[in-house]
């Protein structure tokens, strides 16, 4: 078993790596329902969004056209209900957002296990650029119990696994000011640039991720692709 990577190399608006990761889970739900067609091998998805607040499926059809408009920042962000869990967050330039799809069934892993995996690789991440991070009761990766550099909101349809983290590596935070973060009132969200890691790059936090990631499920081998058709 091999980990493949999708790694989309440029800035991209969020329905587009939203769309890729969809025909991925039809893959894997495919696999399921049918004896003839073999397993898809696991697959993460890594990107950075164009600004983007989404909320999640909990509060599908609860925000109000006054504040989507207020939080699309004179259009220069977008506003995109989401099937994750967790409430509203921000994605941009300089956030990681990592899409893992994999069978939790197949990794003998329950959803709340996958979650914990998900933080631990977050924090082996940080641990490797000298930031201590840790889990608390809420869910997500912090360096305080008040700041945040992580967060995670996944999708599980049939124990399959959509939607993921996103973790701060130079974001501009200005952006997380204008919200409550995850419904969490007097949390604030740091980032690697913030707790003084500068100058480290996106593109290198990322493949320090999937190999963490990669380890977490124990799995050795891990094979790149760059995605640039129809993204």
């Amino acid at each position: 078993m091999k980990l493949i990577h999708l790694r989309i190399p440029h800035i991209v608006p969020y329905a587009r790596a939203s769309a890729l990761q969809e025909s991925l889970v039809k893959s894997f739900l495919a696999s399921k329902a049918s004896e003839s067609l073999p397993a898809p091998d696991p697959t993460i998805i890594t990107a950075q969004f164009n600004p983007v607040y989404t909320c999640g499926r909990r509060e599908i059809g609860t925000v109000s056209a006054e504040q989507q408009e207020y939080l699309r920042a004179n259009s220069t962000a977008e506003f995109v209900e989401a099937m994750r869990g967790g409430q509203t967050t921000f994605h941009g330039p300089g956030q990681l957002v990592a899409y893992p799809i994999i069978d939790l069934r197949r990794h003998k892993l329950t959803p709340r296990s996958y979650v914990c995996v998900l933080e631990k690789a977050l924090i082996a991440t940080c641990n490797r650029y000298g930031i201590k991070a840790m889990a608390t009761e809420h869910t997500g990766v912090w360096t305080t119990p008040e700041d945040k550099i992580a967060a995670i909101g996944v999708h599980m349809r049939r124990n399959i696994t959509s939607h993921g983290i996103g973790l701060n590596v130079n974001t501009d935070l200005w952006w997380f000011n204008r919200i409550v973060a995850c419904g969490l009132e007097g949390k604030k969200a740091t980032s690697f640039e913030n707790e003084g890691v500068v100058g480290t790059s996106v593109e290198e936090v990322t493949d320090v991720f999937v190999k963490e990631f990669a380890k977490k499920l124990q799995i050795g081998d891990i094979s790149i692709t760059d995605v640039t058709e129809g993204v």
